[in-house]
C-alpha cells in the first residue's frame, strides 16, 4: 500500500466529498481526514491509501496545487513512519546498582 497526505483541506471537509474527488484518479483503499479531538474540525490535511504506485503517482500529478473547496491543495506521497522503539533492557551483570543515600531524619 502506498500512502499519500494531502494538505491545505478546509476544516468543514468530508471524508465522502474528498473520497469522491480523489477517485476519479485513482483506486482508494481508505481515508483518514486528521481532525480535532475537541471541536471535530478537520486540521487541514489527511492520508489517503492506494494500492498501486500508478493510482498513486496519478493522483499526485492530477490533483498537487489543484483547487479543491475553495482550497489550493498539496498531494506527496507520505514518508515511511519511522520504526517504534523497542525497549531493550540493559545486561544486569554491566554495571552495579546504584545504592540509595539513607534518609535523614530530623
Amino acid at each position: 500500500m502506498i500512502k499519500l497526505f494531502i494538505g491545505g483541506l478546509a476544516d468543514n471537509i468530508q471524508e465522502m466529498d474528498l473520497a469522491i474527488f480523489v477517485s476519479l484518479h485513482g483506486k482508494i483503499e481508505t481515508i483518514k481526514v486528521v481532525r480535532d479531538r475537541a471541536t471535530g474540525k478537520c486540521k487541514g490535511y489527511a492520508f489517503i491509501e492506494v494500492i498501486n504506485q500508478a493510482d498513486a503517482s496519478n493522483i499526485i500529478s492530477m490533483l498537487n496545487g489543484e483547487t479543491f473547496k475553495g482550497n489550493v491543495i498539496t498531494v506527496k506521497q507520505s514518508a515511511e513512519e519511522a520504526p517504534k522503539k523497542v525497549f531493550k533492557p540493559k545486561p544486569s551483570g554491566s554495571q552495579p546498582p546504584k545504592s540509595k543515600r539513607p534518609r535523614v531524619q530530623r
